[in-house]
């Protein structure tokens, strides 16, 4: 029997209503700026998804059949309804998640901007058309939405990556079911109820909070068509074959480890400026962000030396006050993870400049001195054989690898295992040119540090930062999202007499 969460749990979303499931399971949400449990959660069970996908089926027919400019219609109420509470998405971020609250600002801005491109699916899902293929046929296309689909989403982005997905499927006329990571869930419980608010009809979006209990559930549900996943590249291939097992459409983004390179002709103090902001932004916890700098020839005499400086001078602040540069880590766990690797850095032979585990929480805010605190890290002298370079670690750690010339720098990127984004610094249009053409990444930033595509490009790296052909948004997130069927059409008047025997051939 469902039960009704409390107040102070964050529960699920189905058929237009929370509900705190059938699960008795629970886990706590934190406050990692301060570290005390502000909320708990309840962990679907296989029930409570196959609750959700069922409200989600029933719903389908009626949405598939809205045509699509009364759905796009819906986007705009709800893109109205974002821009309205944006900062109230942005304080549950900081709150729940850590990151300070301008950079929470930035990342429902970039939700915004999807929501905005799935405000014109009337134009995205044109077919094309051609008169008379042969005598008396004509072919056209049309895309038509899979059915139910589902959302996974991580813990770094709790507005912007479900953004990636849902504004998109929905639009185009699927039903969706997300789970998003129990972390900080209340942000998704939000976005549920301005949909609802937007006229959005009960069942087409629904919310199942949980961990690997609820996805696998979703994984093998034979109702749910599609998956879109992001998180590490582990979970992402797991995701992607088990998915894929069973029949499923499948986009499952995974990891990274992002180089910038800088070559000797680059703007020192715009090289030193970019490596702070996308090294030590949101503590890290970012797939595009700056792990490696890839300095080339005797720029690294120059870089390093800022660079140490104006890191130790980093501003880590509780996320809510406005002068934070960096917040806290998001969990104790992920703070014991990201320590480990910097051990690993230390006794691996690398050279450690400035060392965040030192941090006291004392000096972030009243109240902070038991949350999850970690200072900016460099390390110099990274070496490809060492853990921290070859190992995404998903924090505060920036590590800086000397190389003596371009070809090098490209040949050491193009070599590592993941390929989702990468940096480039120069003024010499060439290399821009050249590094463009020959990097291996799905991604390429030119003096740009962070280089995410906007909504009408579309985001997805290359060789184990992707698993599946499509990358999300933009127009390929249209295509995952919907399938393509081919009509020929003529007329009995048309029609020879007798049967034919052979391939149909334009005539």
């Amino acid at each position: 029997m469902s039960q009704t969460p409390s107040s102070a749990d964050v529960g699920h979303y189905i058929q237009g209503a929370v509900t705190a499931g059938v699960s008795t399971r629970r886990q706590p949400v934190y406050n990692p700026a301060t570290g005390e449990v502000s909320r708990q959660v309840w962990l679907g069970s296989v029930a409570d998804v196959d609750a959700a996908v069922a409200a989600a089926q029933a719903a389908f027919p009626a949405w598939a059949d809205t045509p699509p400019i009364r759905r796009g219609r819906v986007m705009f109420k709800f893109l109205e309804l974002v821009n309205q509470h944006k900062d109230t998405l942005a304080r549950m971020i900081t709150l729940e998640h850590g990151k300070v609250f301008t950079d929470a600002q930035g990342e429902v801005s970039r939700g915004i901007d999807i929501i905005e491109f799935a405000c014109g699916i009337p134009q995205l899902l044109k077919g094309d058309y051609t008169e008379q293929v042969s005598t008396g046929i004509d072919n056209w296309t049309m895309r038509q939405p899979l059915g139910v689909v589902a959302g996974i989403t991580p813990f770094n982005f709790p507005v912007m990556v479900p953004m990636w997905m849902f504004p998109v499927a929905i639009a185009a006329g699927n039903t969706f079911v997300l789970k998003p990571s129990p972390t900080d869930p209340s942000a998704s419980l939000f976005m549920a109820d301005l949909l609802k608010q937007a006229g959005l009809p009960d069942g087409v979006f629904n919310v199942v909070q949980g961990d690997k209990e609820a996805v696998d559930a979703l994984l093998v549900h034979p109702d749910v068509k599609a998956v879109s996943f992001v998180g590490s590249t582990p979970i992402a291939n797991y995701i992607y074959e088990t998915g894929a097992r069973h029949g499923k459409r499948v986009q499952a983004l995974g990891g990274a480890k992002n180089h910038m390179v800088v070559m000797p002709d680059a703007d020192i103090d715009q090289v030193v400026d970019a490596l702070i902001g996308a090294g030590y932004g949101s503590a890290g916890e970012r797939c595009m962000a700056i792990s490696v700098a890839v300095l080339v020839g005797d720029v690294a005499d120059k870089v390093v030396p800022k660079l140490l400086e104006r890191a130790k001078s980093l501003k880590v602040l509780d996320g809510m006050n406005l002068a934070a540069e960096m917040g806290p880590i998001v969990t104790g766990a992920a703070h014991a993870r990201i320590s480990g690797y910097i051990e690993a850095g230390v006794q691996e032979g690398a050279q450690l400049l400035l060392d965040g585990r030192g941090f006291d929480g004392k000096t972030a805010g009243p109240g902070c001195d038991q949350g999850f605190w970690l200072g900016g890290t460099l390390f110099d002298h990274v070496t490809p054989e060492m853990k921290i370079y070859k190992e995404e670690i998903f924090g505060p750690v920036l590590s800086c690898v000397r190389v003596p010339d371009f070809a090098t720098a490209v040949q050491l990127i193009n070599d590592h295992e993941f390929g989702n984004g990468v940096s480039c610094f120069t003024r010499d249009g060439n290399v821009a040119r050249e590094f463009s053409r020959r990097i291996q990444v799905g991604m390429v930033g030119i003096n740009v540090p962070i280089p995410v595509p906007m909504a009408w490009h579309g985001f997805g790296g290359w060789k184990k930062s992707l698993f599946g052909d499509m990358h999300a948004y933009g127009e390929e997130g249209v295509r995952f999202y919907t399938k393509q069927k081919s009509v020929m059409q003529r007329w009995p008047e048309s029609i020879g007499k007798g049967a034919e025997f052979v391939m149909p051939t334009a005539k």
